[in-house]
């Protein structure tokens, strides 16, 4: 773990700039890749009351797991459900019974609690060069970054408005631009009556056991596939987007957490969750707190904020998902621009290593997607390739960032 101050030494204004990049990364969950579990509750014929529960058990798990594993390490550890897996639900649901699903998702939890006690994971994530790491985030985050501005085309309005008034804070007051844009945000939504919480009605979730049943299908055709996808187009990335911003927190805790979280939600309906990858990186950031030592605040932020929509099930969800999607993806990829910055610094500041990193940063940009793995694992395998061939060998062992990340562009990201 990281040494940092006890939780006696934060100040009420050192709150500000973390709570919002928790409450951001939560907003960019739900109303970004949250459909895909209504989908796949839709594919698999769940009624209202079982993807309630789903909508329960995840949130307050993720919620719970964030905030504890934050709390212990005092880094910014955000926890999300796998949202590849998610996807890949959407299509596995439709020939596979409920039961056997949930029996599913308890072997691929209770693999993912074997690997975090075994070690193993964390001793392969300490094998990844500084710069194919940096690179490998720089390309995943890259779809965001132009997804901030790709909006221009559908909503030029809303996505110019937050442009301008990111740039204009920046210059003027660089702390509080990614505060800035998503109170305007909301306000111009809310002037223009484009989210509509009239129909709102806070109702309690209440979680649904269903009893688990194992099959060999379900084995071969659910948990293998969901174990492997949660991995690598989730853990691994996630692993990356704490490292590259130089927390220093074992990948076995994380996995064996967030493996035994799972393990106790599956039953009512929690697919899988993990540490977070995407959204993670708005809370480990620069824009989250100057200070590295703060930005844990923005886990338990997230993690409240995980529950709070648990706690009321469906509605709360709804509500997130109701923002516009150019919103959505405008937020996102103005709050990650520090972030893609300073990934694409390191990655090529090694200049044997930069040929190697690029590698990685373009296939991962690529988003290749091969035998139902993601793209962030292909990247990984070329960019691993390229280095070991253009360097000679891999190194035994990377060495670990300093907390202090290396400030670029003036300081301002």
């Amino acid at each position: 773990m990281s040494s940092v101050p006890s939780p006696s030494t934060v100040r009420w204004n050192d709150l500000t700039h973390p709570v919002v990049a928790g409450l951001i990364s939560v907003i960019v969950n739900y109303g970004g890749t949250f459909i895909l579990v209504f989908q796949a509750a839709k594919v698999a014929g769940l009624s209202p009351e079982l993807t309630a529960s789903w909508v329960w058990s995840i949130s307050i798990g993720v919620g719970v797991t964030g905030i504890i594993l934050s709390w212990l390490t005092r880094e910014p550890i955000i926890t999300a459900w796998s949202t590849p897996a998610a996807a890949f639900l959407v299509t596995a649901l439709a020939t596979t019974p409920y039961a056997e699903a949930v029996g599913a998702y308890l072997i691929s939890a209770a693999a993912f609690v074997v690997l975090g006690l075994s070690g193993w994971f964390e001793r392969v994530i300490r094998l990844i060069p500084p710069g194919v790491a940096a690179g490998l985030l720089a390309g995943i985050l890259l779809q965001f970054g132009i997804g901030a501005f790709g909006g221009m085309s559908i909503d030029p309005l809303l996505a110019g408005l937050l442009t301008l008034a990111y740039v204009v804070f920046k210059r003027f007051s660089a702390r509080y631009a990614v505060v800035g844009i998503l109170v305007l945000g909301l306000g111009f939504l809310l002037i223009q009556d484009r989210v509509d919480l009239s129909g709102l009605q806070l109702k309690l979730a209440t979680p649904i056991l269903t009893m688990p049943a194992f099959s060999l299908n379900a084995l071969l055709s659910v948990a293998l596939p969901l174990f492997l996808i949660t991995l690598t187009g989730q853990y691994m990335p996630g692993m990356l987007v704490l490292r590259n911003d130089g927390f220093k927190t074992s990948a076995n805790l994380i996995v064996t957490l967030t493996g035994l979280g799972s393990l106790l939600m599956a039953p009512f309906g929690s697919h899988a969750f993990n540490i977070a990858a995407i959204t993670a990186a708005i809370a480990t950031g620069r824009e989250a707190h100057e200070d590295p030592s703060k930005r844990w605040i923005a886990g338990i932020a997230a993690g409240v904020c995980y529950i709070l929509v648990g706690v009321f099930g469906v509605t709360l969800a709804a509500v997130f998902m109701a923002f516009p999607s150019t919103f959505i993806t405008t937020l996102a990829g103005l709050a990650l621009l520090g972030t893609i910055g300073g990934s694409l610094a390191t990655a090529l500041a090694d200049v044997k290593a930069r040929e190697a990193s690029l590698i990685t940063f373009l296939a991962a940009a690529a988003n290749i997607k091969l035998l139902g793995i993601g793209g962030a694992f292909w990247g990984l395998v070329i960019g691993l390739l390229a280095h070991a061939i253009l360097n000679g060998q891999l190194p035994k062992k990377a060495p670990t960032p300093a907390m202090s990340p290396t400030p670029i562009n003036n300081g301002a990201n």
